[in-house]
């Protein structure tokens, strides 16, 4: 397993030439420079070395107490003394109050570095972001500032044997005790650091139903339940009736633990309602919608640690005799050449659809002008399902290229690479598959505002032809196919809109490859627009001349190479649900 250094070239030209990160309103570049360079230390002199061992020892549990693999507690304190928990929060609850985009850039650092460990903080952040928008003044007040601090760390209590992701099936009950007060009794699983040795206190927020409570998705309140009760100080008191069963054994992600959490087995968990009753789903969707945009960077930063560790090898491996270049290593036979180039061009879409995700939610939050503020808040809406979706397949897909640079070796677990596939495999499953996100891009996200946020993001694509034209035939190629592919793609959403209004199900049945497609316009649009600006930057004797000519080449590698994919992605999106059907279910095994 290679050393991980954090990509700061291509970090900060993104941010700077993809999306407009300095040119958000209350932006201090310099403090955020100086503040990526620290969290790049943190990420690859701390969390880095653990990755491996992490993954060897896993997380273990004996009589309900969880221990994390050995380094983790210590990393998870100077990450906790560095401030780098409190980066996007209210100040008023001491948080930094630093822009989403920058944490995002950090998420990746840090998952990058170490997944198993970056899944703490991460869920975290929502456990945060539900208290904040729907939290009492008193809740704000006792949990927040613990939680912002890390001294305290949040969960996501959601998923149930029997209910998966159909959040509405779920059993676990909530009962009034006559105080305010509310005790829980129930079982949830899969629950990410569902406990741990990281904090003194664990503030778990638990979807459960209330007596009476109507079926389904309508009847569902979110409460806060601690590991420890608060005393009137704010501090942990006595121990909640809840406990972690089991831990879950996976695939990938050991160091994680994913627990098996048992609620009320004796007199019933105390809980505290967060928000209304019967109003959990638009409070679980706050905690929903923050992660899923952090596991879309979960998927760019393991692909990135991937590429790395591929390149390096690639550069070092001696085997058989290359028909071009000088070199005796693999790097230089062309297939090896085309699968690193795949990965590196895949990896600047994937983060450059992430980080405009991001600063999209800066401006929605920051911009002065209402109309600007709700007309990001939609781009937020549009762009979140793809980047969950499109950024987590290609960081397994990615991550699966970096074993076959091995050969091999990328088999063997001693190299790290198969360590790096196990672990993204997990990301398009959790926090709503992709399957989910592409129906909810299809059936809620395309209709916004009727069909003018999507029609918006085309115009804007279709914008950058002019500069395309402008800067020459070096640029012909990659104009024409990101052409071809917005042309495509408009014409397949028109088919999937008028699908939606007339055979539902029918536009259900292509949602995944088009939300694929997508991706693959997005992410061409975006590296051709970055390509632009490194063009003009070389025209102007700026910058690293090495760097920006390579940043040039993966966005014309993507569009010409990759972007093509697009026109063969649209017969599926539109065939509707017949052939799916054509076989009836109990014949499927025969």
């Amino acid at each position: 397993m290679t050393d991980y250094r954090a990509p700061l070239n291509d970090i900060r030209f993104t941010w700077s030439h993809i999306a407009d990160l300095p040119g958000l309103p209350g932006v201090d570049m310099e403090v955020l420079d100086a503040a990526l360079e620290e969290a790049a230390k943190l990420a690859a002199e701390v969390l880095a070395p653990l990755n491996r061992t992490g993954d060897l020892e896993g997380a273990t549990v004996e009589n309900g107490v969880v221990r994390t693999p050995t380094g983790f507690k210590d990393a998870y304190a100077a990450y906790r003394d560095g401030g780098w928990n409190a980066v996007p929060f209210p100040e008023a609850y001491g948080g930094m109050e630093l822009p989403v985009t920058f944490a995002n850039v950090c998420g990746e650092l840090w998952n990058s570095a170490n997944m198993g460990f970056a899944l703490c903080p991460l869920l975290n952040v929502g456990a945060v972001e539900a208290i904040y928008a729907h939290g009492s003044d008193e809740q704000k007040e006792l949990y927040l500032p613990r939680m912002i601090s890390g001294e305290w760390a949040g969960t996501m209590n959601l998923t149930e044997p029997q209910a998966g992701s159909d959040v509405g099936a779920l059993t676990t009950r909530a009962e009034p005790a006559g105080d305010g007060t509310w005790r829980i009794k129930g079982t949830k699983i899969f629950i990410s650091y569902g406990e741990h040795d990281f904090t003194d206190n664990i503030v778990h927020l638990v979807l459960a139903r209330t007596p009476d409570s109507p079926s389904g998705t309508r009847g569902i309140s979110l409460f806060i339940v601690p590991k420890f009760l608060p005393d009137t100080d704010g501090n942990p008191g006595q121990r909640n009736d809840l406990r972690c069963v089991s831990l879950e054994h996976k695939l990938g992600i050991h160091a994680s633990p994913t627990a098996v959490m048992s609620y009320g087995d004796n007199d019933g968990a105390v809980g505290f309602m967060l928000g209304e009753e019967n109003k959990g789903m638009r409070a679980m969707f706050t905690m929903m919608n923050n992660a899923r945009l952090a596991v879309g960077v979960q998927g760019v930063a393991i692909a990135e640690r991937a590429y790395q560790q591929a390149v390096a090898y690639a550069l070092e491996r001696k085997q058989g005799k290359p028909m071009a270049g000088d070199g005796e290593t693999i790097v230089e036979h062309a297939d090896v050449r085309r699968m690193l180039l795949t990965m590196k061009a895949h990896v600047d879409a994937m983060r450059a659809i992430c980080m405009v995700n991001a600063e999209a939610i800066d401006r929605a939050r920051r911009a002065e002008d209402a109309d600007e503020r709700a007309r990001f808040a939609g781009l937020v809406e549009l762009l979140t399902p793809i980047s969950k979706s499109w950024c987590t397949d290609a960081g397994v897909e990615i991550a699966s290229i970096g074993v076959q640079v091995h050969g091999g070796m990328g088999f063997i677990e001693e190299t790290g690479a198969a360590q790096y596939l196990r672990d993204a495999r997990i990301a398009p499953i959790y926090e709503g598959t992709n399957g989910i996100q592409a129906m909810d891009l299809v059936m809620r996200k395309l209709p916004l505002q009727g069909g003018q946020v999507v029609a918006g993001l085309f115009a804007e694509m279709r914008a950058l032809d002019e500069p395309l034209a402008a800067a020459g035939a070096e640029f012909a190629a990659t104009r024409a196919s990101l052409t071809a592919a917005v042309d495509c793609v408009e014409t397949t959403t028109a088919t999937l809109l008028d699908q939606l209004s007339q055979e539902p199900n029918a536009a259900v049945a292509g949602c995944t490859p088009y939300l694929r497609m997508m991706g693959l316009v997005v992410g061409g649009w975006l590296l051709a627009r970055g390509a632009l600006r490194a063009n003009q930057m070389l025209a102007a004797g700026e910058g690293d001349a090495g760097f920006l000519k390579g940043r040039i080449v993966a966005a014309r590698f993507f569009a010409e190479q990759v972007m093509p994919q697009v026109a063969g992605l649209a017969p599926a999106a539109t065939a509707g649900d017949e052939l799916l059907y054509a076989i009836p279910a109990e014949r499927l095994s025969a």
